[in-house]
């Protein structure tokens, strides 16, 4: 037992360290406060009706009427019954946010480098540099916060793919099957989709590897375990993975059945995002020396400029004041990539290339391919339109990766091999895998390379780079061509400035590993010196853009919408309607959200047929369909900048019964005969519902009557009385993937109508009519949790007993 404890004491001085290093840096968690992040802020908008819900009815609704006219509430933070998995990575994450994200970081890869053999020193140290790479830090201080926790359970998942190929096959399962059930728990499907990738090249090594030794059948046996580990991850996560399929097939993800564009060019109707907007945030191929000297090319769109720097000077020159030339630096791009917004620069760390470039004289077999493999892959890809053979290929050849944008953030899996790669040769390094004059050469090949490139880049970056932006023309224009000279000598210092800095780290660096091989240092020395200075080199850029300047007060994100004047004027209204936010893009703008049934919102999947009303009508100026939707309430921004609210006295109403039926050939034509519709008179069915029409002539009834006597989220009750049958229509998104109609207490069939809305033929007489949001992808899917919770937990305990069963049979040992 006294063994057990000295052997797993240096673990638990390392977890404690990572909780320490987590919380310092985000420091002002400590004070209760919260980082403000804008995505967050979005998110808790649309999700408050879903909160609200749950803690004053105490039970949950999968659907929303807060956002986009309605939507479930699956990517909103919906919680499922028998989410076990859900529940251990709450309990992993017990630091506060977004110091728990950080630990996440640590402790994946720390584990990591464990499987791999290394020294738990070395194992530390890497996971400081992983850790605090600036892409990871800054998507925390913007608020991606599910990518953030994908990609801190990815180390974590090729730990296990790794133990399982090694042919440790039951903890290489057990950690895959649970390391998968966490990373797809992060709900953030583009990081899953991209470890994929990083997986398949770990796979092709390996499969070289087992045959070139002849071991084929002990590759393919492995390949089936993590087959089945796969399977219980996925059965672990079956509610939320069904759920979301569902709907993402009915968005803007999903396959559009419009044979025109709003433009009325032809449609190719291909299933996914189109190549434009997939391709908006693509990684210029300069651009990517930014991994290495972090303002390469400016920083980030928001990057401040010098003290006393050229351009302000200019300005003065120009007659503008002190405070006038400081207001125009905040609109004036330092950056001057091709992108359109960068937070900050995807910077690795100058110590980290360097150490990775060391390693790739001195590290040789599987893992070095299948690292240099993935990362010039995802180098690639993340060039988008910038390297648009593959970028096209990919999208119209690979399966689902068309399902996403912002290919840029690909660059992610060269945050996480880099620092593998890097670690691994500093281990060979240290610790005599190979004669020390290889270790010599090796070092000094590398310092060449990433010191003369530093150099290069510094003395001749006037004759190598122009530090022209795309964007510069407008200032041009607007100040002219000599001040913008004075721009561009600005960019060009920053660069020489963190040229200069890549360049001393580098130098430290190497001098210490020299200093090694002259044996005037001990390994932990250098391990402990290369984590200090790692520190300084990723935290001093991090700060720059994620730092306690970012942090507010608990009740900010809590409540991120002021409510404003407008706002209580319209909650004055206590019926069931619609508010429209002109004075935002309303598409994408949570705030109404917050406070209101809007018929906008922000989510990256938007339903689609919404999308499709908006493009084809309400951004063309064409607000009649807002009518049929029951928007009472339009916000407008006066010229004061002041937000109003304008009464529609034209909307609709909750439901209505129509005297004519108008029937559409196709989906296209289903939605342009929207165009000048009467909605409160006639509505437009698609021809597969003709079946569900009363009859081919609506008997119009002029003293029948409908009307909404109760409402919740996931429950509609309207009660109608009439002396013939009739069409209803209600003001309600069509989903029928959820939604149920009952009349009388019977359960009827419902038709879709004016391209989004969901109609009902009402019998004669008087009828209760309800709307019941019963998702059976639910109830299977949390069956199916359930299950691969038992199965799981059943394969664990039986691990631990053949462990058990197997440390007790060996013979002692001397």
């Amino acid at each position: 037992m006294h063994f057990s404890i000295k052997k797993i004491l240096p673990h638990l001085i390392v977890i404690l360290l990572f909780i320490i290093i987590a919380v310092g840096y985000f420091s002002p968690v400590l004070q209760g406060k919260t980082i403000f992040q804008s995505d967050i802020a979005q998110h808790n908008g649309m999700a408050k009706e879903l909160r609200d819900f749950r803690e004053t009815d105490g039970e949950e609704t999968y659907w929303t009427d807060s956002a986009f006219g309605g939507m479930p509430t699956y990517q909103l933070g919906a919680r499922y019954p028998f989410d076990i998995i859900k529940k251990l990575d709450e309990t992993i994450r017990f630091l506060p946010r977004p110091a728990d994200y950080l630990f996440l970081y640590f402790i994946g890869i720390y584990i990591l480098f464990l499987v791999l053999k290394l020294d738990y020193k070395l194992a530390f140290l890497g996971a400081l540099a992983f850790g605090f790479s600036t892409y990871l830090i800054i998507i925390l201080g913007v608020g991606h916060n599910a990518k953030a926790h994908a990609i801190a359970y990815m180390p974590l998942v090729l730990s296990g793919v790794i133990l399982t190929f090694r042919g440790n096959y039951l903890w290489g399962f057990l950690l895959t099957a649970l390391a998968m059930g966490l990373e797809l728990v992060a709900n953030h499907f583009q990081m899953t989709y991209y470890l994929m990738f990083l997986v398949i090249c770990i796979g092709i090594a390996y499969l070289v590897d087992a045959y070139r030794k002849k071991i084929l059948p002990h590759y393919f046996k492995a390949c089936l375990i993590l087959l089945g580990a796969v399977m219980i991850a996925l059965g672990l996560n079956a509610a939320n993975l069904m759920a979301t399929k569902e709907y993402a097939d009915t968005s803007t993800r999903g396959k559009s059945e419009l044979s025109i564009t709003p433009n009325g060019a032809p449609n190719g109707n291909s299933e996914g995002l189109d190549y434009d907007y997939i391709t908006t945030y693509s990684y210029g191929k300069l651009e990517s020396l930014n991994l290495f000297i972090p303002r390469f090319m400016g920083g980030g769109t928001s990057e401040a400029f010098p003290e006393d720097s050229a351009t302000e000077e200019a300005l003065l020159k120009m007659g503008a004041s002190s405070q006038q030339a400081k207001e125009t630096l905040t609109q004036i791009p330092l950056y001057w990539g091709d992108q359109p917004i960068v937070a900050a620069p995807a910077y690795v760390g100058a110590i980290v290339i360097f150490l990775a470039v060391l390693a790739l004289f001195l590290v040789r077999g599987k893992l070095k391919w299948w690292i240099l493999s993935a990362f010039i892959l995802s180098l690639f890809l993340s060039w988008g339109k910038n390297f648009n053979f593959l970028t096209t290929f990919f999208i119209d050849f690979v399966p689902l990766y068309n399902k996403f944008r912002a290919v840029s953030s690909i660059q992610v899996i060269i945050e996480l091999v880099l620092p593998i790669l890097a670690i691994v040769g500093l281990h060979k390094f240290l610790y005599d895998f190979v004669s020390s004059e290889k270790r010599k050469k090796a070092l000094l090949y590398a310092t060449g390379i990433t010191g003369g490139l530093t150099v290069l880049l510094m003395l001749f970056k006037s004759s190598l780079f122009s530090f022209v932006s795309p964007y510069d023309g407008d200032i041009i224009e607007a100040l002219g061509a000599p001040f913008m000279d004075a721009v561009r000598e600005d960019r060009a210092t920053v660069l020489t400035s963190d040229a200069l800095r890549t360049l001393a780290f580098i130098v430290l660096s190497a001098g210490l590993l020299w200093l090694f091989l002259k044996d005037k240092f001990k390994e932990t020395f250098v391990i402990g010196s290369l984590a200090v200075l790692i520190l300084v080199d990723l935290i001093s850029v991090d700060r720059r853009y994620v730092n306690n300047d970012d942090f507010v007060n608990a009740s900010v994100m809590e409540q991120p919408f002021t409510e404003s004047l407008a706002d209580t004027q319209i909650k004055k209204d206590e019926d069931r309607f619609r508010v429209y936010d002109a004075s935002n893009n309303f598409l994408n703008s949570a705030q109404a959200s917050y406070f209101h049934n809007s018929l906008g919102g922000y989510h990256a999947a938007k339903p689609g047929r919404l999308q499709d009303i908006a493009d084809f009508y309400i951004d063309n100026g064409d607000i009649g369909v807002l009518n049929m939707m029951n928007v009472r309430y339009i916000l407008v921004r006066g010229k004061s900048g002041g937000v109003t609210p304008q009464r529609n006295p034209y909307a609709n109403g909750n439901a209505w019964f129509v005297k004519d039926v108008v029937l559409a050939e196709n989906t296209t034509e289903e939605l342009l005969l929207l165009d000048s519709l009467d909605t409160k008179n006639v509505v437009v069915i698609h021809k597969e519902f003709v079946n569900e029409i009363p009859t081919d002539k609506i008997e119009r009834d002029s003293t029948a009557t409908i009307e909404l006597t109760s409402e919740k989220p996931n429950h509609l009750v309207y009660e109608a009385a009439t002396k013939s049958p009739q069409l209803a229509v209600f003001s309600e998104t069509y989903y029928k993937d959820g939604w149920n109609a009952y009349v009388d207490g019977e359960r009827t069939d419902y038709l879709r109508v004016n391209y989004l809305l969901r109609a009902i033929t009402v019998p004669k007489g008087f009828s209760k009519i309800e709307f019941k949001f019963e998702p059976q992808v639910v109830k299977t899917g949390s069956s199916i949790m359930l299950g691969s919770g038992i199965l799981l937990g059943l394969l664990f305990i039986g691990g631990l007993f053949i462990e058990y069963r197997k440390r007790n049979t060996d013979p002692p040992q001397d």
